[in-house]
């Protein structure tokens, strides 16, 4: 007379039934009772603590892209000869013309490729990369752009990306990188801010001295002293229509003389690119 099995166990050994990868699977012989063929789960193993949420595999979407990242590419291999590789050749240059299909998009394109590049020189995160993405789509949501230089509205959107973020970075760093003059960024920063209402407050000083201290070799001291000179100086309106870069120069011109640290004023202003004339009417101000 065979032994009685139990309904929720293994078959063969009356084991424990578990799940693992969509398959019904005994934890003592082994066996496979039944199998589910679409698995919801991850294709990879993460050993990460924070990893709770896992996720199916594929490049994520970005705004820094004319299509957001879902087209494909045909890469190039060294392995295939001959008639493949001319088939390849023309399959290739056939799918990037695909992939542009206007104007609109191949202005995309090279304004995207000259912001990813600007942001990647000056150390900038993906999170302003992005914004200036959509602002220059925003731009051209508008009808800004015509007429204008596309290299000037990609330094544009950078700098206004930076001061909505609140990034310190100044127009003549933005510039010195972008293959657009000052008098383009400028033009095209001022259609941006009138146009589109951009969110836009001041730079505090307190954003460029930590930059600053790192590029005159100043200690944490020193830094932490500026720090609170500009705050003071800022809460009794001493910033007040004063270039923020040319305050945070003579806070730490100030803090380094205050400690004793090695700092001249000419180094100071040719870091905050401001003359020594203006770093030393700031200085007055807050030694008043």
């Amino acid at each position: 007379m065979s032994e009685a099995r139990s309904p929720n166990g293994c078959p063969e050994c009356d084991g424990h039934l578990g799940l693992d990868a969509g398959e019904t699977v005994c934890s003592d012989c082994g066996l496979v009772v039944s199998e589910y063929r679409i698995d919801h789960g991850p294709e990879w193993r993460s050993f990460a603590d924070d990893d709770r949420n896992p996720a199916r595999t594929g490049a994520p979407l970005t705004h820094s892209r004319h299509d957001r990242g879902l087209s494909t590419k045909i890469g190039r291999s060294t392995r295939i000869k001959g008639r493949k590789r001319r088939k390849f050749a023309r399959l290739r240059r056939q799918h990037n013309r695909a992939r542009i299909s206007s104007k609109r998009e191949r202005n995309q394109v090279y304004a995207f490729t000259e912001i990813r590049r600007v942001t990647s020189a000056l150390s900038l995160p993906d999170n302003i990369r992005d914004q200036a993405c959509t602002l220059f789509k925003s731009a051209q949501n508008e009808d800004l752009i015509r007429g204008r230089s596309l290299e000037g509205f990609a330094a544009a959107c950078i700098y206004a990306a930076c001061r909505v973020m609140g990034v310190a970075r100044s127009v003549e760093e933005v510039c010195e990188v972008a293959k657009a003059t000052e008098a383009e960024q400028q033009a095209a920063y001022r259609a941006l801010n009138r146009d589109l209402g951009l969110p836009v407050a001041p730079t505090p000083p307190t954003e460029y001295i930590p930059r600053f201290a790192t590029k005159l070799d100043l200690d944490c001291d020193v830094e932490r002293l500026a720090r609170e000179y500009a705050t003071e100086a800022q809460e009794d309106g001493v910033v007040g229509g004063k270039n923020p870069c040319g305050v945070a120069a003579a806070c730490l011109y100030t803090a380094a003389r205050d400690l004793g640290a090695d700092c001249t004023q000419s180094a100071a202003a040719d870091v905050a690119d401001v003359t020594p004339v203006t770093l030393r009417k700031t200085y007055v101000a807050l030694r008043d």
